[in-house]
């Protein structure tokens, strides 16, 4: 019996799905096809169903694999020793991705995807919400400690942290002179200034 070597099992899959992924940021979901991402990744058809059932399911593995290296992210952050430069470290992992070429395309490309699909919305809804968690936990800790406005309330702070960071994308994607990584710096100074602790009246 064939036996699968899973390391080159995961490397092929991988490479496939990098070729879908420059396909769907530029031609979007609906206008890419499967025989395009076979001449792509240089495989046939049938070898391409080894890996994904249809078009669908490469589309939600693009962002379902994302997610797993993004979970584990998140975890160590919230276990950082020190709150607010973990809090600035996840921000700039976060937004950092708006820096290459085909992402931001590719985020907006999903959104109007899941409007279509519950199980992409799904997906990416139990992403959002990680990444809410995670910021609101690491401002809570910092607050705690002092390092920053007590005064703010970790939910909603959190839900303008990740506004601020889905600009960056959505900017970078639909205004031709928005550069993610000239706008980078201002995105962590704003929120430094921000988030600042209060100083005491005396």
């Amino acid at each position: 019996m064939r036996t699968v070597d899973p390391a080159k099992h995961q490397a092929r899959r991988r490479h496939i799905l990098n070729a879908a992924t420059g396909l769907f940021a530029a031609k979007g979901y609906e206008r890419t096809t499967t025989a395009e991402i076979c001449k792509t990744a240089g495989i046939s058809a049938g070898n391409l169903f080894h890996y994904f059932p249809n078009k669908r399911a490469i589309f939600l593995a693009v962002f379902d694999e994302e997610g797993h290296d993004k979970a584990e992210r998140l975890a160590q952050a919230r276990d950082a020793d020190d709150p607010l430069q973990a809090l600035m470290d996840l921000v700039d992992y976060l937004a950092a991705p708006a820096v290459e070429p085909v992402v931001p395309a590719l985020v907006m490309e999903a959104m109007v995807q899941a409007y279509r699909d519950p199980e992409l919305e799904a997906l990416l809804s139990r992403g959002n919400a990680d990444e809410h968690a995670a910021i609101a936990a690491l401002l809570t800790r910092a607050a705690a400690g002092g390092r920053i406005d007590p005064g703010l309330n970790p939910d909603s702070t959190a839900t303008w942290i990740t506004a601020l960071i889905a600009s960056v994308f959505t900017s970078a994607a639909t205004s031709p002179g928005f550069d993610p990584a000239d706008q980078l710096p201002t995105l962590r100074l704003i929120l430094t200034r921000f988030l600042q602790a209060k100083p005491h009246n005396s």
